[in-house]
């Protein structure tokens, strides 16, 4: 009959085609995720002009592909959001047929609400300019705060760092009496899936103080639970100066503990953040690789994980139209 096409011509055109692509902030994860994947990253062209503005162009067709596009956005921040949104772009007007951006470190996740009168919340316009720019899809690490996931008008696919992170730390503290600990009251509920996954070891919190007018200042005033003779886990999704959780550490050891870990997915480790670790009396820093870590922002006192299993799970599952949820018994 004429007009028909061929049966092996439909399923050449039906075939899914994963593409992995990689921003210039930390290829070195997006290489990792394509090993666990058994793909190569696929090559992008990517410079900056003189005037400062970014070029971007994939040397292949995306075309009818579910392209994964990998970017930790580290600093420069607002450089490598805006190469992401220059590499949506271009995989939509490429003819992707699915664009999925992953976000290890979700950008402005602080701000993402308004404290006072005339601010923004800049992790909502973050999640619009990526809808914006034509991503269908998002996937990150350990959200600030779980209600940036409606933000984003589209699926949102939130990874838990913590099986990581805990199986470490069950590995070389379990044989110890421990107690979780978070950092201030809004991280009690993440403390408390920690205890959970540890078998129900007690849990702690740290009452502390912040002046919304003076970024990164904290002032922590006593801790709230059982840590005398204890080894604690102090808990926390980010580490940015390191205020915060030296202070933690601190009041820790004035209230009797023996000894203080502490477990962070994100290492932005801003300024002072490696000298205030390396010379506090926290015994070990157990982080991931969701952000880049430069050889001087390292220490000895520092463990570093890698996250790209998870996400390579992650985007197999997602590729498959599986469940990414049951990578995490139904935690959401």
């Amino acid at each position: 009959m004429r007009g028909r096409q061929p049966v092996g011509s439909i399923v050449a055109e039906n075939r899914k085609n994963l593409m992995l692509f990689s921003g210039r902030a930390y290829p070195g994860l997006a290489n990792e995720i394509g090993e666990v994947l058994g793909i190569g990253v696929t090559e992008t062209t990517a410079y900056d002009f003189a005037g400062g503005e970014t070029f971007v162009r994939y040397t292949e067709s995306v075309r009818g592909s579910d392209a994964f596009i990998v970017q930790s956005i580290t600093a420069p921040v607002n450089k490598w959001f805006m190469e992401t949104l220059l590499m949506v772009d271009a995989a939509k007007r490429g003819s992707a047929k699915r664009i999925t951006v992953v976000l290890p470190f979700y950008p402005y996740a602080r701000q993402d609400k308004k404290h006072r009168g005339r601010e923004p919340v800049s992790a909502r316009l973050v999640a619009d300019l990526l809808k914006t720019a034509g991503a269908n899809r998002i996937l990150t690490v350990d959200l600030h705060t779980a209600q940036i996931q409606g933000f984003f008008d589209g699926p949102v696919d939130h990874l838990f760092a913590m099986d990581v992170l805990a199986g470490y730390i069950e590995k070389a503290y379990g044989d110890r009496p421990l107690t979780m600990v978070a950092p201030d009251s809004g991280r009690v509920r993440v403390a408390e899936r920690w205890t959970d996954r540890l078998g129900g070891c007690p849990l702690a919190f740290i009452h502390k103080t912040r002046d919304i007018t003076a970024p990164n200042q904290v002032v922590a005033n006593r801790v709230i639970g059982d840590v005398v003779g204890r080894t604690c886990i102090v808990v926390d999704d980010m580490i940015d100066t390191a205020g915060t959780i030296c202070k933690a550490a601190d009041i820790l050891f004035d209230s009797g503990a023996a000894d203080v870990i502490v477990a962070s997915t994100h290492a932005v480790n801003s300024d002072p953040a490696t000298e205030r670790l390396k010379n506090s009396r926290i015994r070990e820093v157990v982080v991931t690789n969701t952000l880049p870590l430069s050889p001087e922002k390292q220490f000895d006192k520092l463990t570093v994980l890698s996250i790209a299993p998870l996400l390579a799970r992650a985007i197999r599952e997602v590729f498959d139209d599986g469940s990414v949820t049951t990578l995490f018994g139904g935690l959401s």
